[in-house]
This record gives structure tokens, sequence and C-alpha cells, in this order.
């Protein structure tokens, strides 16, 4: 067990550039995408959280989607795109757009509605009233989702490497392709490893933003 530690210790080291350079290319292309994706969800969640049909058909989508396996939207992507970033991108910021469009749905229609009242009572027009009273009243909810969009995603973007997408996943398809070769099963264990720490780091990221960024007075 230990002679293991050391080979797989040693195997890191060897390759501390690689992994530097390619847990940066991962952080990149997830944060992007659910950056991008949070943008798209939450403007489509402004357009239909006041109508019952329309929020229940976006909460359809973002439940029908999830369920799509990322390898069948990767493989149908290469089609029109071809192998590369493009396909990454677009099926990360997909995946990524999902829970943030049912949180930021949930979080807007939740506000008391005789907030949204008095605001418009004081003079503040539809676009001051979302945006400086129901969003920052929905935040929290909405951070929930961008938290759990980030995690889920992480591994995600792994799976973009089967596309020759970006990324820690380079280590776990080389490993596997090599199963019982040399440093094949190091390989696979670091870029999942370097997956876990750096989805552990963001979140706690996420949660220092959310206390940076939520109101005093709704923070829990």
């Amino acid at each position: 067990m230990w002679d293991f530690v050391l080979d797989a210790w040693d195997y890191v080291l060897d390759r501390r550039g690689q992994i530097a350079f390619q847990a940066f290319q991962h952080v990149s292309l997830v944060v992007q995408c659910v950056l991008l994706g949070s943008l798209i969800a939450l403007a489509l969640a402004v357009l239909v959280y006041r109508s019952p049909r329309a929020t229940g058909a976006a909460n359809g989508l973002s439940a029908i989607g999830l369920t799509i396996p990322a390898f069948a939207l990767l493989g149908i992507l290469l089609a029109p795109f071809g192998f590369g970033v493009t396909p990454a991108v677009i099926a990360v910021t997909f995946y990524a757009a999902l829970p943030v469009l049912r949180n930021a749905v949930v979080g807007l229609a939740g506000v008391d509605a005789a907030l949204i009242e008095s605001a418009r009572g004081m003079g503040m027009s539809r676009l001051a009233t979302l945006a400086r009273v129901e969003i920052p009243l929905a935040w929290p909810v909405i951070l929930a989702g961008v938290r759990v969009s980030t995690q889920m995603v992480m591994g995600i973007a792994a799976i973009a490497a089967y596309v020759l997408g970006p990324g820690l996943g380079g280590f776990i398809f080389t490993g596997l392709a090599r199963l019982g070769g040399a440093n094949s099963l190091n390989a696979a264990l670091t870029g999942t490893i370097a997956i876990v720490v750096l989805a552990l780091v963001l979140d706690l990221l996420l949660l220092l933003l959310g206390r940076l960024t939520t109101p005093r007075g709704i923070r829990v």
C-alpha cells in the first residue's frame, strides 16, 4: 500500500505542470459555463415566473434536461461541431443552466407580493423592482442552484474529454483506456481526486460569495 502511495506521489510530481495546466482549464471551463448558464437561466426565469403555465414548462425542461446522459448529448454535438472546445462548452453550459433555472423560478415566485406592491407604490418601475427587490430577495435560492450546478458540471466537464474538451478528464480517460498498463490507475486517480478537490474549493468560494452578496436581513 505504501509503495502504491509513493508511486502515485511520484507520478503527480513528475507531471505537476501538466496537472496544474489542465486543472486551470477545467476550472476555467466550469466557471465560464456556469456563469453563462446562470445568466441564461435567470433571463428565462424572469420571463416565465409570473405565468403558472410557463413556469411548469420551465420546470419540465429542467427535469427532462437532467435525464439526458452527458455522453449522449456530447455524441449528438459531434456531428455539427466536431471535436474540441465548442461541443464541451455547449454541453456544460446546457447542464449548468438547468438547476439554476429551477431555483430562479422558485426564488422569484416566492417573493412576497406585498413587498412588490410596496415597491411599485413607491414609484419604482417594473425593472427597478425586479433588480432592487425581487432578485436580491430570491438571491439565496438562486445561489443555491448555482452551487448545485457547479458541483454537477465539475463531473460533466470531465466527461467532455470524450470529445477532446479541455480539463482533467483527459487523465481519467487516458487511465481507463490503458487500464492494467503502467501508471493507468495513477492517471485515473489523479484526475478524479483533483476534480473533487477543485469542486470543494469552488463550493467554499460560492459560500463566501453568498455571505458577501446576500442582504443581511435575509441571511440564514
